[in-house]
């Protein structure tokens, strides 16, 4: 996870985002690119029916300008160096002075190994909807999606949702990177959650062939559903990670996610290693 891009707008999220990318890049020495990002034209704030997020929200003039100096600001105050022409370590860059809207997340991200945005919220200061699903479901890449607190570490002690999926597998495969670097791996299945496909014993035996240390835990759900159960483990393990697949019963604008996946897009109070 050499290249990591960072859009920037003005939401409460936005300094545990940066925090987030930062601590990141410090673990695979990477360079981080921010750019200014405003809502498509003729949006304005509304909330998905479905999962109550704020799903727009408002941009004007200098919206551009204060985003480079609040990511240049950042980065300079943590002691990160700019970046020069030719690829470094850990650097940051600011390369495009404009802003652009959601959808550019989407083209531009293809070249980024993660992108980094915030938790999507109720209220209009809350990060926006339309970003994450441009990150997620144009991209082809990964995306690492913050709670409004960041943790002081990630990808230390990390769960992985097992649901058996074709897009589990490839959000682990993205995932492999953080994965081989963390103390401890716990892969969930949630009895009743999961699709025809590999166990959660196959799913550990696979990383740990991959220089993971992972072990498998499978649980009813009980009463509650399939989303609160991987938060309420995670929770409970203290892990600072949570490797999660993304997938949607619906390609139009608002997107209508999966009940786990919309759960856990609300409530998650840790970070989100989320993928298509």
């Amino acid at each position: 996870m050499k290249t990591i891009l960072i859009p920037t707008e003005d939401h409460d999220a936005m300094p545990a985002v940066l925090e987030a990318g930062l601590t990141l890049a410090r673990v695979f020495d990477s360079y981080i690119e921010g750019f200014a990002v405003r809502p498509s034209a003729g949006t304005y704030v509304t909330v998905e029916p479905v999962s109550s997020l704020a799903i727009s929200g408002a941009f004007d003039g200098d919206a551009a300008r204060n985003a480079h100096i609040a990511f240049e600001s950042f980065m300079k105050g943590h002691g990160v160096p700019q970046a020069d022409r030719e690829p470094a370590g850990l650097s940051f860059g600011w390369p495009m002075q404009d802003g652009f809207d959601d959808s550019f997340i989407g083209s531009y991200g293809r070249i980024f190994d993660l992108i980094v945005l915030g938790r999507p919220g109720r209220a209009a200061e809350n990060p926006r909807m339309p970003p994450l699903e441009a990150a997620l479901f144009e991209s082809g890449k990964p995306v690492l999606i913050v709670p409004p607190v960041a943790p002081k570490t990630i990808g230390k002690n990390v769960l992985v949702a097992w649901n058996r999926s074709t897009e589990q597998a490839h959000t682990n495969a993205f995932a492999l990177p953080l994965l081989r670097k963390a103390d401890e791996v716990t892969v969930l299945t949630v009895k009743g959650g999961s699709v025809d496909g590999p166990s959660g014993d196959d799913a550990v035996r696979h990383l740990r062939r991959n220089g993971v240390k992972a072990k498998a835990l499978t649980l009813e759900p009980g009463s509650h559903d399939n989303g609160e159960v991987i938060l309420e483990r995670a929770a409970g393990l203290g892990c600072d990670l949570l490797v999660k697949s993304a997938y949607t019963q619906s390609r139009l604008r608002q997107m209508i996610f999966g009940g786990a996946t919309r759960h856990i897009l609300a409530n998650a109070t840790l970070p989100v290693f989320m993928a298509h």
